[in-house]
């Protein structure tokens, strides 16, 4: 090995062990100004109830139902769900050349908070941890389902992430199948679990708690760190120190922590820009009903699109599309920027 080579310095690239997939880092090039595209910051000051917004307590949604008057979190199936419950078996194979299968599912929403002004960041560890009990709760009640493959559970923030609702809230998709990413990843586990014998993520987990470089922090029960691959400016990780294949095996204390966890690594996420930081979130773990996976190890992707500031955002294109992601700024600045911020949110500064 080159002793000249540095990996703050020389363009490079990682390995993520989790996909197989590589990502190029080019650290050198945040050294150039930046002529890009700026915005204005919008406010994100609303109310704490809105009677138009769908998802407040006693509003009708779009399809016409009523919300109860709920005073902790609500769920119902989604009332325009990308999988449906009733779709039939089927498929299409012309010449192994035009390829479809279907694909059934169940959708769900989840409102974190009956106040329309809230997000996770500003909810307390308390109200954050009833929202664990519902992901544990909902996972449990989709598992019982036969047929079903996969339980996604995300949370899309901030309209540049796609999400049509400020109101606080999250997804669970439910399916017959595994996605790309979490069949990628149940290979990439199971493979290093063949081999030795041990927890892909388990092993990760020690030599970055040993090194230091990539931990944002830790509390009894979770790491939240920065992964060597990371793709986003400032994508995070936060991976259970137990090994545990799903959030159906937490404890109450576990998810507590895990409660604690999204709440300061969030604040962190809003104090960067003093802005409400915009991501798309979710959790990877065991498949269901398809036998024994005792290689997954739980865990839940951050992945963040804004770069430089408030409305600075990194954009996947050109070579990103074509070949594969790239980025400048290091996994180990990036957790170094994150463990140096306040964990009192902005907000509520003196």
């Amino acid at each position: 090995m080159n002793t000249n080579f540095d990996l703050k310095e020389h363009p490079h690239s990682r390995l993520n062990i989790l996909t197989g997939d590589w990502i190029l880092v080019s650290p050198h090039r945040t050294k150039r100004p930046w002529q890009g595209k700026v915005e204005a910051t919008q406010a994100d000051d609303r109310p704490q109830y809105d009677p138009a917004c769908y998802l407040c307590p006693t509003n009708k949604r779009a399809d016409g139902s009523e919300n109860p008057d709920y005073k902790g979190s609500f769920v119902f199936t989604n009332d325009y769900s990308s999988l449906l419950l009733n779709t039939p078996d089927g498929g299409l194979n012309e010449d192994e050349l035009l390829v479809a299968n279907s694909q059934k599912g169940i959708c769900r929403v989840i409102s974190f908070s009956p106040r329309h002004d809230l997000t996770l960041p500003q909810m307390t560890t308390k109200e954050i941890s009833k929202v664990v009990d519902i992901w544990q709760s909902e996972f449990e009640d989709l598992a019982s389902y036969p047929w079903i493959k996969h339980i996604q559970i995300f949370e899309n923030k901030g309209d540049i992430m796609g999400c049509s609702n400020p109101h606080p809230h999250g997804q669970i998709w439910a399916q017959n199948s595994l996605p790309v990413e979490v069949a990628k990843e149940t290979q990439q586990q199971k493979l290093h679990f063949e081999q030795k014998g041990t927890s892909l993520l388990a092993d990760y987990l020690a030599l970055e708690l040993k090194k230091q470089d990539r931990i944002v922090f830790e509390n009894d029960h979770f790491v939240v760190l920065v992964p060597f691959w990371a793709v986003w400016p400032y994508e995070t990780m936060i991976v259970s120190k137990r090994h545990v294949t799903s959030i159906l095996y937490f404890t109450e204390e576990e998810k507590h922590a895990l409660a604690d966890a999204i709440r300061r690594l969030t604040i962190r996420y809003d104090n960067m820009f003093e802005t409400s930081f915009p991501y798309s979130a979710g959790m990877h773990q065991s498949p269901v009903n398809s036998g024994e996976h005792p290689y997954w190890h739980w865990h839940m992707h951050f992945y963040p699109p804004l770069l430089r500031s408030a409305t600075v955002k990194k954009f996947m294109v050109g070579y990103e599309m074509l070949a594969n992601p790239q980025r400048d700024i290091t996994a180990e600045f990036a957790a170094e920027k994150l463990r140096g911020l306040s964990e009192i949110h902005y907000k509520e500064r003196g």
